[in-house]
């Protein structure tokens, strides 16, 4: 059997076998919420602070490039975001995709809400929307025959490229 090392994601493995409720974090537990409580922006991907949302890298992309766009209020419920804090959420994703398309070169992008742990939410307890870079032949054969996604882009330099794009 071949084996890849990827130990940035041993984290995410550790984290997510320890907790089955992901569906009910809180925000002391919450992903997000630590993240930006850290205050360390570098360290935690976070690319840009806004009135309403942040934009941070996925520290477990699909691809490289893969950023989220995250209300600050803890909640898993669309409805219950102020109409202030939506448009910036989309303004947010729309610059995010702009940026990516700049920057990157992508062919198209994913971009979407999922909400709820039925509609594949991996974190159904607060919102976050995925701006997700394709291009074209940028799936193969390793996730079918190995079980296996491979990220071909260097998490810090892409952050360090990223960066100038959201700062305020």
């Amino acid at each position: 059997m071949d084996k890849l090392y990827a130990p940035w994601r041993e984290a995410y493995v550790v984290n997510t076998a320890q907790d089955k409720t992901k569906e009910v974090l809180t925000e002391n537990s919450c992903p997000f919420c630590t993240a930006l409580q850290a205050q360390n922006d570098q360290k935690e991907l976070i690319l840009g602070r806004y009135t309403h949302n942040f934009v941070i890298m996925n520290r477990f992309p699909y691809n490289g490039g893969h950023l989220m766009v995250i209300p600050y209020k803890h909640t898993g419920n669309l409805q219950e975001l102020e109409s202030d804090a939506t448009t910036e959420l989309m303004e947010l994703t729309k610059q995010a995709a702009s940026t990516l398309q700049q920057e990157l070169k992508n062919d198209g992008a994913n971009i979407g809400l999922n909400l709820g742990k039925a509609a594949g939410a991996g974190i159904p307890s607060h919102i976050h929307m995925h701006v997700l870079p394709r291009w074209f032949g940028d799936t193969n054969f390793l996730p079918i025959l190995a079980d296996v996604k491979l990220v071909s882009t260097d998490m810090e330099k892409l952050y360090q490229r990223l960066l100038p794009y959201f700062k305020k």
